[in-house]
């Protein structure tokens, strides 16, 4: 159940970055992210999860080259 006059935890934060990169959302965590929401926890995280997302398909690529032999 979401608590609607408090700020979304960490979690809550990291769920709904995750969502948005999935580009799905429950519409009464888009409104408690906007209402209630820090931009700048949505924006760290957001940037946290776009580097990690890199890194993983570079060492998916560099994995499938290595096992081919290039």
């Amino acid at each position: 159940m979401v608590n609607k006059n408090q700020t979304p935890s960490i979690w809550q934060v990291a769920k709904s970055v995750l969502a948005a990169m999935l580009g799905v959302q429950k519409s009464e965590n888009y409104h408690r992210d906007f209402q209630y929401g820090k931009p700048s926890q949505y924006i760290i995280l957001g940037l946290i999860f776009v580097t990690l997302f890199i890194l993983i398909l570079i060492g998916i690529v560099n994995l499938v080259l290595s096992l081919a032999g290039v």
